[in-house]
Formats: C-alpha cells, sequence, structure tokens
C-alpha cells in the first residue's frame, strides 16, 4: 500500500524524483493545447492589473460606495487572497492522489511545475483558462456583496499579480540581495526540500499561522 502510495505521488509530481533545473515537459499532444498550457509572465500580470483599474474606476465612478469603503474593501480583497493562495496550494495542489487519473490531473495542474521549476513559460495559470476562473470568482463575489465586488475584486487581482510576480522572482532568478532573498528561500524550501511546508509564495504569514513554516 505504501509503495502505491510513493508511485502515485511520483506520478503527481510530488515523490522522490528530483526537480529538473532546466528543459520543460510537453503535455499534450494536441498543439493548440500545449500553446494554450504555458504563458509569458507578463501576459496575466497585465490582463489583472488592467482589469483592477477598470473595476477600481468603475467603483469609484458608478457606485455610491465611500472612497474609505472602497479603499477598505481593497485591503480586504488583498488579505483574502493571501489567504486564498495559501488554502489553494496546500489543499488542491497538493492533495494526496489517491488514483491514477487523480494524479495525472494533479500533475498536469501543479506537478509538471515541481518537475521542471524552472520552466517560466508554466510559472502562472494559462489567461485561457485564467479567464474563465476569474469570470466564476467575480460572479461569485459579486452574488455575495452586490456592488462592493468592484471594489473588493480589484484587490483580490493584486494580490494574486504580487504572486504570480513574486513566484516568477524567486524561480527565474538566482537569490536577489534584497527584501525577496528570504521569499527566494522559502520557496526553495518547499521545492527542494520538503513540498509539505512553506505553501505561501507572496508571504509565509499563513505558514506561521497553521505551522507549516520550515526554515
Amino acid at each position: 500500500m505504501e509503495e502505491t502510495t510513493d508511485k502515485l505521488r511520483t506520478m503527481a509530481g510530488h515523490g522522490k524524483t528530483r526537480p529538473k533545473n532546466s528543459g520543460t515537459k510537453q503535455l499534450f499532444d494536441n498543439p493548440i493545447l500545449e500553446a494554450l498550457s504555458r504563458t509569458h509572465i507578463m501576459v496575466p500580470i497585465s490582463m489583472w492589473l488592467i482589469l483592477s483599474v477598470f473595476l477600481g474606476w468603475y467603483a469609484f465612478t458608478y457606485t455610491d460606495m465611500a472612497t474609505s469603503t472602497i479603499g477598505t474593501l481593497f485591503v480586504a480583497g488583498l488579505l483574502v487572497f493571501s489567504l486564498f493562495e495559501y488554502v489553494l496550494h496546500r489543499y488542491l495542489y497538493h492533495l494526496t492522489p489517491s488514483t491514477p487519473k487523480r494524479a495525472k490531473i494533479q500533475y498536469t495542474f501543479h506537478g509538471v511545475h515541481h518537475e521542471y521549476p524552472k520552466d517560466k513559460t508554466r510559472l502562472a495559470m494559462p489567461p485561457a483558462l485564467a479567464i474563465v476562473v476569474a469570470g466564476f470568482f467575480f460572479g461569485m463575489f459579486f452574488l455575495l456583496m452586490g456592488e462592493a465586488a468592484y471594489a473588493f475584486f480589484p484587490g483580490f487581482l493584486v494580490g494574486y499579480s504580487g504572486y504570480l510576480a513574486t513566484h516568477f522572482i524567486v524561480h527565474a532568478y538566482a537569490p536577489p540581495k534584497n527584501f525577496f532573498k528570504q521569499l527566494w528561500i522559502n520557496h526553495s524550501v518547499h521545492h527542494y526540500k520538503n513540498p509539505e511546508s512553506n505553501y505561501g509564495v507572496s508571504s509565509p504569514f499563513w505558514d506561521y499561522i497553521f505551522g507549516s513554516f520550515q526554515k
């Protein structure tokens, strides 16, 4: 049973296979799907920052919310994303694979990144999929909070953009000589020492809170 679990974890990219520091992996035989599974990091970052500015402008221009309310909702969006980043990474991307099918799905979504952590084209969710996911989340927030979503969602998206930028920096460059250095070290522990720790990329805050931080 333990041997089977180890094999499934290896299939999902969370096993004992050492990360490869160069190269890439073809995920799809269809060239269109393969192309859609990759992106330059500035594409999603630009998309979400532009959308954030537009939604913020809409909140100021076409809603009755006070400036202080808009600012508070924006900060709340940032904080909620930081928790969402942690929960998604820990409980979805690193969910223990229990079947070959689940292991394959997890490898496609996240395991390939653990096997090829230096592949710059797979450091962000591809835009085609990300647009659908963003639409779902905005719709959900709008149903829950109404027009407040126009101020809350920009904070959420800016948090996501910060995560994308940080994730790219710690994978694409040598340890920087600034405040990113500690984030670089934290994420390196996750990839090269213990993938069941240090789930926070843009911040180790929730790792400290939930006891999953490792030096």
